[in-house]
């Protein structure tokens, strides 16, 4: 089993999504993370898929979605040079004093934003890679146990340019 990212073009239609993630679902393949936004051509939209499969199920995957008739292109983004980022917010509740200066530390070590906070809570920003995200999740998870509550957004990716150029 090894992580896969796929990147598809769609057509930017009601009931797109659905479709494709019931392709998903119909065939018991479990999704890592999905992210659907609008490209510079407001008919198309751009899904940046992950998943976790064998070799043999994600060529299946790839074939049925070329097969779907909304998927005008099939990007495998697994062992090509990309650029990914994922969205984290992290909010730490019953903050010290203390802690919210301990918190602003870890900040700048993760290179994150604080982009709120008040007398007992702290809220972080991260867009990172999904290691880093996992990383800093996991270090304030031991640090403030049973007070942080995390929400994530997929990740979102793009071919790498200078590294096709050498």
């Amino acid at each position: 089993m090894k992580k896969r990212w796929l990147c598809l073009f769609v057509e930017n239609e009601i009931g797109v999504l659905a479709r494709i993630s019931g392709l998903f679902s119909g065939k018991s393949y479990n999704l890592d993370s999905l992210t659907v936004g609008v490209t510079e051509d407001n008919t198309v939209s751009r899904m940046t898929i992950s998943l976790t499969s064998d070799d043999r199920t994600f060529e299946q995957v790839k074939k049925q979605l070329n097969r779907s008739i909304e998927v005008i292109k099939v990007v495998d983004y697994t062992d090509i040079a990309v650029h990914m980022k994922e969205l984290m917010f992290i909010k730490i509740n019953g903050c010290s004093d203390k802690d919210i200066d301990e918190i602003f530390k870890i900040s700048q070590v993760f290179h994150v934003k604080i982009i709120d906070y008040n007398r007992n809570a702290v809220l972080i920003e991260s867009v990172q890679t999904e290691k880093r995200n996992n990383d800093l999740k996991s270090l304030l998870e031991k640090c403030y146990v049973n007070r942080i509550e995390i929400v994530r957004g997929g990740s979102v990716a793009v071919q790498a340019l200078s590294i096709m150029d050498r």
